[in-house]
């Protein structure tokens, strides 16, 4: 298990942060107590996401504490939760409610990732370094690796993250299924993620590796002379057919035909099973190093802050404008620009300061750039430059710079949209809910009335708007431009991190009472209602009223302008059961909101079958005629031990209905599997209730974003990257359950590269039919350019649809794989006193060379360890000479060097003595002992070299 920590540091460093390595693993076996659904390497206590998640999690405390360091100010996570580690990351600014929801669904992204190779390549080698495809399979790692940093440098995560969950899978599959760890290696094979060193010693096609096994289940066949000579060899599988080489080793299990033929048996380490204990052991340890390693290089390449944004460790707040520029919006855009300063200036140095900012503008024909940056000035800059001009009398495409943001942002953003026109390209509405859907963000309009401008129906137009808005969970407004500015204090209330939703709903018209549950731990609760002509009244659970017509009664503070209602309730609300009163002659929506912590993320899945079966997440709407599934996960104050789930299910939008209550399956560590059997008819939500442990209180919780169900399915997996200019073909397959006939196709991306894909395509019932899709991004495409691409399918006969949401990168090839070199070249440290009471009034420096062997150029070096300044030569030289000077108090230094294609070196030096210290605190887990042996093993090792 102490292989598990390699840091690169020097033995008394390493020594001395026990009580945080202890902390680390605490944290990782916090999160970590189940498989969840996706699958080992094994059946056994390791799998692929326990192991992803350890490396995980001791790379982002490792650099939540370097960062907290740099920052001035103490990493100390107050339990082992993801809410604690969140907080104490974020620092001193985090002190409100910060929410772990980005955290957990990014790491949930990396495990699904991870999962999904298991279903979407089980036939290919080199995915699970199978067959002995080794050079295959580390290309691709190479190539994934490319395209992760070269997406981060794009501020692309989540395509990041989803290629760095399917890299891991595969790096992690080499120490489980070669015999490296049979050869007696314990350390990782570093050339799998260094692409400039050779892997040799494959043992050639013509040579047996394994000995017969008559049971199947022999602990080690290996041949002895394959051992001796350290050859390298891999098992070989058969899913549809049991040949394999003569001679050579089967993967093994129930699912490998090829493990029945001689030499029976099989090699794979995925389960602990009696007699390879100790290999499996082995190949879980070395897979973990091995991930550590590979998610240490891709620190280095993104830096520090990068990596935690990657993972999701940032305020939760994102601020996203989308902005009509013709010639009538000149009141909106300078509301939009006095509510940007507004949130800047208000928020800065808070914990609800957005962690980023887009702008997209849209005119007629035009649309964007976007802006997208974590830099408040720019945001402030570029909203500065917009003025209203051109646009005529045509509508505008609206749509269009909808899609730029909803594929630009990050998912679960908040996105606002400034209109006083209806959208030109209202083909794109499929798409737009489609985006909606797969992102889960919150789309809100603010659609104004321009005087003069000749257009279709207001009210028809609207409706689309509102359609939209519903289905995401926000509101479409619709207000004069003169008072604009009245309702734009919903941007406020939902600018915010750890905001949760307790209610939302929708009515045709009608009178109807609505409960909702407040929990004690709730803050700034705030209903909004949307609609004309409308009445309510709202009761407290100890029977107090307020009515619509009191602006300023017993519950709340009432506000109204144009078509909305926003009523705050006062900080001393009561928790329990409130009820509101509606009654309307039109349509209207409801929702209640506030700020906590206690919340969840879900995907909707559907089991896969194979070898090593799981779940996958829907790229689309769900399955009808059969029961729906979800995967959620819980979080609460205290992480999900502090609350405990009562009711799952899901219920209409849109009428009055029962909640479609479903079964559940605790699969630990707050990970739920739901599975609804009645899934109600239209559009529904995710709602969830529970108990707060910290509080007492009961919660509940509804999703935003609506789904339904369809009888047509649509899957596609994207494979690879592509180059710019070059084309990549993606098959898909369609099919429904209910009527057959013609299908219309329909494909769109947000980058408008030139696809081609067949219109239609015939159904029979039951039955997939398959076909391609080309797409070819233009030869100058900047590396790291990620593309969205929706995949849409609708029946003529019952008029039903569903989509496919799928992410591709567009990366230049790249044959630069030498790192930078970082050299010590002298050290001027004989001032600094042995007694460290003393170092204050002294100072040591050093002196490094930094080169790039291949000539790409460094693009920077940075301080990773220590408090001092450092300084280096202009980067356009091919010598730089770097230097360092600090406090004798700060007695190591760690200088990072990225080049511009994202390969790292490092250069390290302490003036520590070699020495540790006779004592160290207690870590948690029983790990003192033997981490305190191993360290003096170190330092007995070090004082005698």
């Amino acid at each position: 298990m102490l292989m598990i920590f390699q840091p690169v540091l020097s033995p008394a460093i390493m020594c001395s942060a026990l009580p945080a390595l202890a902390l680390a693993l605490a944290l990782s076996l916090a999160l970590l107590q189940s498989s969840v659904a996706f699958v080992p390497i094994g059946g056994g206590a390791a799998t692929h996401v326990s192991i992803t998640g350890t490396a995980l999690l001791q790379k982002l405390k490792e650099t939540c504490k370097a960062v907290a360091e740099a920052s001035g100010h103490e990493f100390n996570p107050t339990g082992p939760s993801a809410e604690e580690l969140v907080r104490a990351c974020l620092g001193p600014t985090a002190t409100g409610e910060v929410s772990a929801a980005k955290f957990r669904a990014a790491l949930q992204e990396v495990y699904v990732q991870n999962g999904l190779v298991d279903r979407d390549f089980v036939a290919s080698a080199p995915h699970h370094f199978n067959s002995e495809a080794f050079l295959e399979g580390r290309g691709l790692i190479t190539e994934g690796v490319v395209s992760i940093k070269a997406n981060i440098r794009k501020q692309n995560h989540q395509a990041s993250r989803e290629m760095l969950g399917r890299v891991l899978h595969t790096l992690q599959d080499f120490y489980s299924h070669s015999n490296w760890v049979e050869l007696g290696y314990t350390e990782p094979f570093a050339n799998l993620i260094q692409p400039d060193l050779p892997i040799e010693n494959i043992a050639a096609k013509e040579t047996a590796t394994c000995s017969d096994c008559a049971s199947g289940n022999c602990p080690n066949p290996i041949l002895a002379n394959i051992l001796q000579e350290k050859k390298l060899t891999s098992g070989y599988i058969g899913i549809f057919t049991s040949e394999k080489p003569k001679g050579k080793c089967s993967h093994g299990g129930a699912g490998d035909l090829t493990s029945a033929a001689i030499p029976r048996g099989g090699i794979s380490k995925d389960e602990r099973r009696p007699g390879n204990e100790g290999l499996h052991d082995a190949a879980v340890t070395a897979a973990t190093s091995a991930s550590l390693q590979l998610l240490e290089d891709i620190r280095g390449a993104a830096g520090d802050r990068d990596f935690l944004r990657l993972m999701g460790i940032d305020r939760s707040s994102v601020v996203c404008f989308v902005i009509d520029t013709t010639g009538s919006m000149a009141r909106e855009i300078a509301t939009a620009k006095e509510m940007v300063y507004l949130i800047i200036d208000s928020k800065k140095g808070t914990q609800d300061e957005p962690s980023e900012y887009i702008l997209v503008p849209f005119n007629d024909p035009h649309f964007g750039p976007m802006t997208r940056t974590t830099d408040p000035e720019v945001m402030k800059k570029e909203i500065s430059k917009l003025k209203a001009k051109g646009g005529g009398d045509a509508p505008e495409m609206c749509l269009s710079g909808l899609q730029m943001a909803l594929t630009g942002a990050p998912a679960s953003s908040h996105i606002y949209v400034f209109t006083d026109a209806i959208a030109k390209d209202i083909a794109l509405k499929d798409t737009i809910l489609a985006l909606m859907r797969s992102s889960k963000s919150t789309v809100s309009f603010f659609m104004t009335n321009a005087r003069g401008r000749k257009r279709r129906s207001v009210t028809a137009s609207f409706n689309d708007y509102t359609d939209l808005a519903l289905a995401s969970g926000g509101q479409a407004i619709q207000v004069t431009k003169g008072n604009l500015p009245e309702a734009t204090d919903i941007i406020l209330d939902t600018a915010t991190s750890a905001l949760v939703t307790v209610l939302q709903l929708s009515r045709s018209s009608g009178s109807e009472t609505f409960t909702f549950l407040l929990d004690e731990s709730l803050r700034n609760i705030t209903l909004y209602i949307t609609g004309s002509r409308l009445t309510f009244t709202i009761t407290n659970p100890a029977g107090v009223s307020q009515s619509n017509t009191q602006l300023g009664g017993g519950l709340g503070t009432i506000q109204s302008v144009g078509n909305l209602w926003r009523i705050r309730l006062d900080d001393d609300k009561q928790s329990g059961t409130w009820k509101i009163q509606m009654a309307s002659a039109q349509p209207y929506t409801l929702k209640v909101t506030g700020q906590n912590t206690i919340t969840f993320i879900y995907d909707f899945v559907v089991p896969f079958e194979g070898p090593h079966p799981g779940y996958a997440p829907i790229a689309g709407r769900p399955q009808a005629g059969r029961p729906t599934m979800l995967l959620l996960s819980v979080m609460g104050r205290k992480g999900p031990a502090s609350v405990t789930v009562g009711e799952v299910g899901l219920i209409p939008v849109s009428r009055a209905e029962n909640v479609s209550r479903g079964s559940t399956t605790d699969m630990g560590n707050g990970d739920i599997l739901v599975t609804v059997d009645a899934v109600p008819q239209g559009e529904f939500v995710v709602i969830l209730t529970g108990t707060d442990s910290v509080s007492g209180s009961q919660f509940q919780r509804q999703s935003t974003t609506q789904m339904s169900v369809s009888k047509v399915i649509v899957t596609a997996v994207v494979d690879s990257s592509v180059e710019p200019g070059q084309m990549l073909i993606i098959p898909f397959s369609v099919m429904t359950e209910g009527s057959g006939g013609p299908c219309s196709i329909n494909a769109r991306n947000n980058r408008e590269f030139p696809m081609t894909f067949p219109k239609s395509v015939p159904l029979t019932t039951g039955q997939y039919a398959n076909a391609t899709l080309t797409i070819t991004p233009p030869k100058d495409t900047p590396s790291g350019t990620d593309v969205t691409l929706t995949i849409e399918a609708k029946t003529s006969a019952s008029a039903d649809s569903n989509y496919a949401v799928l992410r591709l990168s567009v990366v230049t090839k790249i044959t630069d794989f030498v790192r930078p070199t970082c050299k010590v070249d002298r050290v001027a440290a004989d001032d600094c006193p042995a007694d460290v009471s003393q170092c204050a009034s002294f100072r040591w420096d050093l002196s490094a060379n930094v080169t790039d062997g291949k000539g790409t150029g460094i693009d920077r070096i940075t301080l990773r360890q220590g408090d001092g300044v450092l300084s280096h030569d202009a980067l356009t030289n091919l010598d730089i000479e770097a230097s360092y000077n600090a406090s004798c108090c700060s007695q190591i230094a760690e200088i990072v060097v990225v080049d511009k294609v994202g390969n790292v070196g490092k250069c390290f030096h302490s003036i520590a003595p070699p020495t540790i210290a006779p004592s160290v605190g207690p870590p948690s887990l029983g790990l003192a002992r033997p981490l305190l042996l191993l360290c003096l093993l170190l330092a007995a090792l070090n004082a005698r070299s």
